[in-house]
């Protein structure tokens, strides 16, 4: 029994998600080998053999697979899928478009956001907006599953010393083409990946308030700026910051949430953060049934106030 995880990576390093998905894969049981496809990703596939837990790095290298489109990589995948009994991906953008397309080339049922895995064919993920926990059971020859990586515990990036093995990299499928990229570039910490998420809601009022109230105080705590729906619908923040059940799964060491009420859609998105603060002047808050500090306070007044105390 081997596990496969599919690797995300920028072509010189590994990404964070695939430590958390590695985790996984070492709880199915057996050896975990990790593919690495990409375009000059030596670096990345040489990283990625250096992951605790790692027995094999398959690195395939070729134009096609220089962007990360989902039908090549998927057409990767598949060229070796028969020599593995679990495939894992990061419950990431990527992963969710590719594992589907090996799923159903398979002919087996996907395995979704995993957040345990109780047995090597038995695994837990949550449903209804994290209100409760499915246990499913898979009798899938390969089981095709996807990660979310706030379940598990990040490998360490170091001390393993798995061997590089080259492999042929899968011919272009046709079926897509990269035309280019819009990259946004900023100093702060990603969301998924920061330690310390400070997130405004719709009580804020305007972008203007948004930027006035929330930037210092993600300056002062370097951190990232998350944001609830009711905020990024109103037009005061991205839809890149937008935290929970329809945008990003955080799970940082502190999150702290100002003028958020807690839906449950905002809550499935951060109530496995380690530690959580609100400040919200209503004191019936959904949000402050999750919360490990709640102030009730009126937020122009509180958050300036904090980041001034930092």
């Amino acid at each position: 029994m081997t596990a496969l995880v599919i690797a995300e990576h920028d072509n010189a390093s590994i990404k964070s998600a695939t430590l958390n998905t590695v985790t996984a894969a070492v709880a199915c049981g057996g050896d975990v080998h990790v593919l690495v496809a990409g375009q000059n990703a030596a670096e990345a596939a040489k990283a990625a053999g250096q992951i605790a837990g790692v027995a094999k790095v398959l690195h395939a290298d070729g134009d096609s697979l220089a962007h990360g489109l989902a039908e090549n990589l998927a057409a990767q995948v598949l060229a070796i899928a028969g020599n593995y009994s679990h495939i894992l991906f990061p419950a990431t953008a990527s992963g969710k478009n590719t594992a589907p397309r090996v799923a159903a080339k398979l002919d087996v049922a996907q395995i979704s956001d995993i957040t345990k895995v109780d047995s090597p064919d038995t695994f837990e993920r949550p449903i209804y907006a994290g209100n409760a926990i499915a246990t499913v059971q898979s009798a899938d020859a390969t089981k095709v599953i996807t990660v979310r990586t706030t379940g598990f515990d990040a490998a360490a990036a170091s001390g393993g010393s798995a061997a590089v093995e080259s492999i042929p990299a899968a011919a272009d499928s046709g079926k897509s083409s990269f035309v280019g990229a819009e990259i946004a570039k900023s100093d702060r910490p990603e969301l998924t990946a920061a330690k310390i998420v400070v997130s405004g809601g719709r009580a804020l009022g305007s972008a203007e308030k948004f930027q006035e109230v929330m930037t210092p105080l993600a300056d002062k705590l370097g951190a990232a700026i998350g944001a609830s729906r009711a905020a990024v619908d109103a037009g005061y923040a991205p839809n890149d910051l937008q935290v929970g059940q329809t945008g990003k799964i955080v799970a940082p060491q502190l999150y702290i949430a100002a003028g958020i009420s807690g839906a449950i859609q905002h809550l499935a998105g951060m109530k496995d953060s380690k530690v959580i603060v609100a400040i919200n002047k209503d004191e019936e808050a959904p949000i402050f049934s999750v919360a490990d500090y709640g102030l009730v306070a009126d937020l122009f007044t509180a958050v300036p106030e904090l980041t001034n105390a930092l």
